[in-house]
């Protein structure tokens, strides 16, 4: 929220001094929940620990035990526990009907109120109804929001009116390096696939 707010501040031709007693919430040493520790979860964990971030993780298949030290991550079995001790919780699930709407007003009340909800997988695994209530009651201190439903948000949409959000346009594999590589793997499943070898991406391995 600093970061998008500061940098308005910074750049505003209104402004004439910084306050002193503007700040934010620290990172490191923060308790980091991560729902969905797939392969992408796994490296949302690799890039905390730098930050000495304790990691929480809920999944429906646990990790094994190297993996989890590798990462210094606990596993929690009920989701519930996770969002009860998180200072940051990232949503990083595919959207399945098991995953949508898993955060919902129950959810986010059992969340701290100084607490982040970050959300990189898809729109509708969050209620976003209640995630606007729970924003505009301070039930939670904010949300971080690179995928919405639908995409983009009207424009009357009540999230966008709200100062304890960022919402970005579904950038988190915007870059040329990303795309090269999403079409190198996609050609190389499809030459795969008409040769009759194994498919390396096969999504529902046999």
């Amino acid at each position: 929220m600093y970061l998008h707010s500061g940098c308005q501040i910074a750049v505003s031709p209104d402004t004439k001094h910084f306050a002193v007693d503007w700040l934010g919430v620290e990172v490191t040493r923060a308790t980091l929940g991560i729902i969905g520790m797939g392969s992408i979860g796994y490296k949302v964990a690799q890039r905390a620990r730098a930050f000495n971030m304790k990691i929480l993780y809920h999944n429906r298949n646990r990790r094994r035990k190297e993996e989890e030290e590798a990462v210094g991550a606990s596993y929690c079995e009920k989701m519930e526990d996770l969002l009860q001790q998180s200072d940051f919780v990232m949503m990083v699930v595919n959207l399945t009907p098991e995953t949508h709407k898993l955060i919902g007003k129950k959810e986010l009340g059992l969340m701290k109120p100084t607490a982040t909800l970050i959300n990189i997988s898809r729109g509708a695994v969050i209620d976003q109804d209640a995630l606007v209530e729970a924003l505009q009651n301070k039930v939670i201190r904010a949300a971080a929001l690179d995928v919405t439903y639908p995409e983009p948000l009207p424009r009357e949409h009540p999230l966008l009116k709200l100062n304890n959000i960022i919402i970005t346009p579904h950038i988190g594999t915007a870059t040329t390096q990303a795309i090269h590589m999403m079409a190198e793997e996609a050609i190389a499943n499809m030459l795969a696939v008409l040769s009759g070898r194994p498919i390396p991406s096969e999504v529902f391995p046999k």
